[in-house]
């Protein structure tokens, strides 16, 4: 009896030590869903890529097949700067987002380009993207976004008129898909990142090796005082590769890969 009663205690401190979640966190994105597709590109005419091209590059490739396959970059230590100045490129808008980017009251619309250099490889992710902010077709911005490509959300998490993104970068190798995550703000025209979450994704299911499976984080946002940026928390999921997938939480903070 002193022994059931020893363990009782012990399970009610346990309990008690154990830091209480925040009831009122929200959702910023859960990447455990199937469904996340962020916000993809609409049907951008070509028009508007003329416009958007003719911005940023002097020249550019509207095909792949026009790409000059002796291209050398010479004595250049940077290939992709090189191939980017020579006009070996082959540019195409990944995703596009409407809000006020720069500064608060604008009405701007942001296009995720990829500048897809000619001949860039695995190891350079297919080349660079950047994200070039027009307001009406006056260039404002034109920012080099670490190769993140995707927009999964956007956000004005502090409430101060200018909207935040969270962007990606997918990634896959020998059957391995990996996912990385940041919250961005362009005020003022330059990259700022908020939150590096990291890997949030990390998918080993079709390589079909021993121990596969499927890992995932979800992004909460915690209010703070008003006008101030939220607490924003991670969590990680773990499942295994059937079609009913059971998640459990495995760790909290940045997913270690």
């Amino acid at each position: 009896m002193k022994t059931v009663l020893f363990l009782l205690v012990m399970v009610s401190l346990a309990v008690a030590q154990k830091p209480a979640l925040p009831k009122n966190r929200q959702v910023l994105v859960d990447f455990r869903a199937d469904n996340r597709n962020g916000m993809a590109a609409p049907k951008v005419t070509p028009a508007t890529e003329r416009i958007v091209f003719s911005k940023l590059f002097r020249r550019y490739h509207r095909d792949a097949n026009q790409c000059n396959q002796q291209f050398d970059a010479g004595n250049a230590s940077d290939y992709l700067a090189a191939a980017r100045k020579a006009g070996e490129i082959v540019p195409s808008i990944e995703a596009v987002a409407t809000g006020s980017f720069t500064a608060a009251g604008q009405t701007q619309t942001l296009y995720v380009v990829s500048v897809s250099e000619c001949n860039a490889s695995h190891a350079d992710n297919f080349g660079t993207k950047r994200a070039a902010i027009f307001s009406g077709q006056q260039l404002v911005a034109n920012v080099d976004v670490d190769f993140r490509q995707n927009i999964e959300r956007k956000t004005d998490l502090n409430g101060d008129g200018i909207d935040e993104l969270l962007m990606t970068t997918s990634d896959m190798h020998q059957g391995v898909v990996e996912d990385t995550a940041a919250l961005v703000s362009f005020q003022n025209g330059r990259v700022q990142v908020i939150e590096d979450f990291g890997f949030v994704v990390e998918d080993s299911c079709a390589s079909l090796m021993p121990g596969s499976a499927s890992k995932a984080s979800v992004i909460y946002t915690t209010p703070d005082a008003p006008g101030a940026m939220p607490k924003i928390t991670q969590e990680n999921f773990q499942a295994g590769c059937g079609k009913t997938r059971r998640w459990r939480l495995f760790s909290r903070g940045k997913m270690e890969p």
